[in-house]
C-alpha cells in the first residue's frame, strides 16, 4: 500500500494526526527533500528506509514503491503542504493504476494556509474578495491559455502564486497588465511556517525591488489583494440583526 502523505506547509508539529501515523508505521518513506522539512522524518520507526525524491525521476519513485510492494512494505509518499496542489502526484497515481498497487491520499496543510497564518490575515474578507485564485507564472513549465497571470488579475480576487519567487519583475508587469493598480498590497511570505520564516510586506510596483533586496528568489509564496489592506465590511454571520438557522435577529 502506498499513502500520498501531505507534509504541511513547514513546521514539523503541522502535520496532521494521520500523517503523523503513518510516517510512524512506514517501511518506506519517499520524502521531497528539497521543499519537505526533514525533522519529520524523526517520526520514523527504526529501520525505516528513506528515499530523496529531489534527486530522482519518476522512473526512479515508482521503482521504490514497485519494490516495496512486493515485499508487502508499507510506502509513504510525503509531499510538501498539501499533495493536490503542485504535488504531481496523478502522474504516479496513474502509474500505481497501471501496476494494481492500492494508494491513498491523506491531505496537509497547505503553504497558501501557512502563509495567512504567518500574514494573520483573511483571503476572503466581505466587500473585498469572496475568491482566491492559487496559481503560478508561465516559467519553464507553461500554463494552460487563458490562465496567465494577466488573464487571472483581471478578476481582481486574491491572489496566491507559487513558483514564481524568480520572476517577481515580470509576474510585476502582468499583474498591472491586469488589471491591479500599481498601489495594491502585497506580501511575500518566505517559508512559512519554518524556523526561519521571513515577511516582507510591498505594493505590486514595488515586488520586485522588495524580493531584490531580500535577496528572495524561491520558497516563497506572493500574496496579491485588497485583503491586505485595512478595509473591509462586516461579517454578516456574526452580524446580532442578521437571522441564522441557529439565532434570531435582534430587533
Amino acid at each position: 500500500m502506498v499513502h500520498f502523505v501531505g507534509a504541511g506547509c513547514g513546521a514539523a508539529d503541522l502535520i496532521t494526526l494521520r500523517g503523523k501515523r503513518l510516517l510512524e508505521e512506514a517501511d518506506v518513506i519517499i520524502y521531497a527533500g528539497s521543499l519537505v522539512n526533514e525533522e519529520l522524518l524523526n517520526y520514523a520507526k527504526a529501520g525505516c528506509e528513506f528515499h530523496n525524491s529531489a534527486k530522482m525521476h519518476l522512473d526512479e519513485v515508482i521503482s521504490v514503491m514497485e519494490n516495496a510492494e512486493k515485499q508487502d512494505k508499507m510506502t509513504v509518499r510525503l509531499h510538501t503542504g498539501d499533495p493536490s496542489v503542485y504535488g504531481a502526484i496523478r502522474e504516479q497515481m496513474d502509474r500505481l493504476d497501471a501496476l494494481g498497487i492500492a494508494y491513498d491520499v491523506c491531505p496537509g496543510v497547505s503553504s497558501f494556509c501557512g502563509a495567512a497564518a504567518a500574514l494573520c490575515a483573511e483571503y476572503t474578507l466581505p466587500g473585498v474578495s469572496q475568491t482566491v485564485i492559487l496559481t503560478r507564472m508561465a516559467g519553464r513549465t507553461p500554463v494552460p491559455e487563458g490562465q496567465e497571470i494577466s488573464a487571472l488579475a483581471s478578476h481582481h480576487a486574491t491572489m496566491v502564486i507559487f513558483l514564481s519567487a524568480a520572476m517577481t519583475e515580470e509576474l510585476s508587469a502582468q499583474l498591472m497588465a491586469g488589471g491591479y493598480r500599481p498601489e495594491t498590497p502585497v506580501a511575500i511570505v518566505y517559508k512559512a511556517t519554518w524556523a526561519d520564516e521571513q515577511v516582507h510586506r510591498c505594493t505590486v510596483a514595488t515586488l520586485a525591488e522588495t524580493a531584490k533586496i531580500h535577496g528572495i528568489y524561491k520558497h516563497a509564496l506572493i500574496t496579491v489583494g485588497d485583503f491586505l489592506g485595512d478595509e473591509h465590511e462586516l461579517s454578516r454571520l456574526y452580524d446580532a440583526h442578521f437571522e441564522t438557522e441557529f439565532r434570531k435577529a435582534s430587533p
